[in-house]
């Protein structure tokens, strides 16, 4: 695995902070199937499911139990606890892996609720570990907003949660933060999704629709 240009929190992955304007390779990190990565965090995903992440870890991003504000690893680590992943997603300080088995679990910043786990967390108290995000199953694929995250079920249903204060939720509100996801109402069939600051898309037949 390569990576280039900016490294202030170490997000290449190669041991360093200095920024490098051609590829260097991440070492010890092999048979990877997946990456992932917003803001100065970076997560790997390999082909014995299990996640390694590296980089900034101000709100326990980097799921191995540890965080807080200055804190970084340079250099590719397992994230605690999980197996059998079969894919990743991230927003940028909260990141997402979906199980074999179907369930969701999440960890980092929790100030809106992003991790759907249930509870919304204050800034110093952040989920440092992954943990199950509640009611969903049957999980396919995983994107994360800014304050986000969105769940594609095998039934082509589509499920958000975390804050909505421009509409992010999908269900026609705006304003307060949901810790628990939701689907979001009237699409069916879907095939695809993803995120980006304060939007959300979905492909579905016959339309492309963004929330």
């Amino acid at each position: 695995m390569w990576a280039w240009d900016n490294n202030a929190e170490g997000n290449l992955g190669n041991g360093t902070t200095t920024d490098s304007s051609v590829p260097v390779r991440i070492p010890n990190l092999i048979g990877v199937t997946a990456i992932a990565s917003k803001g100065g965090t970076a997560y790997a995903l390999r082909s014995d499911g299990t996640v390694w992440a590296w980089g900034g870890n101000n709100t326990g991003q980097l799921g191995n139990g540890s965080g807080g504000v200055g804190s970084r690893t340079p250099i590719p680590a397992p994230v605690s606890g999980l197996t059998g992943v079969t894919t990743i997603g991230t927003g940028p300080f909260a990141a997402y892996a979906v199980r074999a088995d179907g369930t969701l679990w999440a960890w980092g910043q929790n100030w809106n609720g992003q991790l759907g786990i249930g509870s919304i967390s204050v800034p110093g108290l952040e989920v440092t570990r992954p943990v199950r995000v509640v009611g969903l199953t049957d999980v396919t694929a995983v994107v994360g907003g800014d304050e986000n995250g969105y769940a594609l079920r095998s039934d082509g249903t589509v499920w958000a949660w975390g804050g909505n204060n421009a509409g992010q939720l999908g269900n026609g509100t705006t304003g307060g933060d949901v810790p628990v996801p939701p689907v979001v109402p009237g699409l069916t069939g879907t095939t695809a999704i993803g995120a980006g600051l304060d939007v959300a898309y979905a492909i579905a037949p016959s339309c492309f629709r963004a929330l």
